[in-house]
């Protein structure tokens, strides 16, 4: 357990300089009394990963190219990681899609350094940070998972196609899933648009989590296509 006084060790994603240099500017001001110091931590991705010392991550969407599947590799790498979010404004399904994948505090560009302090200090504290009418759909998302009304069957998918969404689950880059299966990787980009049309999504951590995956029966996607 954390204890009072403990620093508390926190992850920095951002690939833009000049926003990573704000994003360290945060931690210039010291603890308030009685609580612990925030100490920033930059480095790739994989370090931050590999670093068992780390429970929080900052991570910056705006200066990542490709922040779905960022999100979507630390779920599967470190779902214990809690994550503070700094992402597009008003994209509602984005920021529902951050909190399933261990966000704990989305703030949009214009939060102020004074915010994103803020922030950080209540993830840190356990609780959560998130505008309140988001909050509110996803609770009435949690609570329509008891409502007896059926669900949509999920769009038939064939063996190659499962192969390839198992792989987003467990995020790998297209090159990796081309390495993987034995296929170009202008194949893979075809199965990943076929499979978001599928699915109606437009990115890939939508893609992961959406309701495909019911069409997919245990170690269907390790088997080799016929």
């Amino acid at each position: 357990m954390q204890r009072a006084f403990d620093s508390i060790y926190i992850g920095l994603v951002a690939d833009e300089p000049i926003r990573l240099e704000g994003l360290i500017s945060i931690f210039d001001q010291p603890a308030h009394e009685g609580h612990p110091q925030l100490m920033p931590v930059h480095a790739t991705l994989d370090e931050l990963l590999a670093r068992p010392d780390l429970s929080y991550l900052v991570v910056d969407l705006h200066s990542l190219p490709n922040y779905s599947e960022t999100l979507e590799r630390i779920r599967c790498e470190r779902p214990d990681i809690r994550l503070i979010v700094i992402g597009p404004e008003k994209d509602d399904a984005l920021v529902l899609s951050a909190i399933v994948a261990g966000a704990r505090a989305y703030l949009d560009l214009t939060a102020g350094p004074e915010v994103v302090r803020a922030a950080i200090e209540i993830v840190t504290a356990g609780s959560i940070w998130a505008p309140r009418r988001l909050l509110s759909q996803l609770i009435d998302r949690l609570l329509k998972g008891d409502d007896a009304t059926p669900a949509p069957s999920a769009p038939h998918l064939t063996r190659r196609e499962a192969q390839v969404l198992e792989l987003i689950r467990h995020a790998r880059s297209n090159r990796e899933i081309a390495v993987q299966l034995g296929i170009e990787e202008r194949t893979v980009k075809a199965y990943v648009s076929k499979l978001m049309h599928k699915a109606g999504t437009d990115n890939r951590i939508k893609l992961s989590m959406s309701p495909l995956w019911l069409s997919l029966k245990p170690g269907e996607g390790r088997r080799h296509p016929i």
